[in-house]
């Protein structure tokens, strides 16, 4: 039996992230900074998964994957 530990964590679209700074100002873990003043950037050690981030960008860009632990 394979237990595959899963966990959720945000994936922002870099391409399209306009660099509004929402997410930066709803993560309750400061996951997010504003890379080079263009785009959002997950820390991935501080996300925890919620989904804030992705309710309240207004481009859109962010989701919430699962991913192995």
């Amino acid at each position: 039996m394979n237990l595959v530990k899963k966990r959720r964590k945000a994936v922002v679209d870099q391409g399209l992230c306009v660099a509004c700074g929402c997410c930066v100002k709803v993560c309750p873990m400061q996951a997010f900074e504003i890379i080079r003043g263009v785009m959002a950037q997950v820390k991935e050690e501080k996300c925890v998964g919620c989904g804030k981030c992705a309710r309240e960008c207004p481009a859109s860009v962010i989701g919430i994957r699962e991913v192995e632990a």
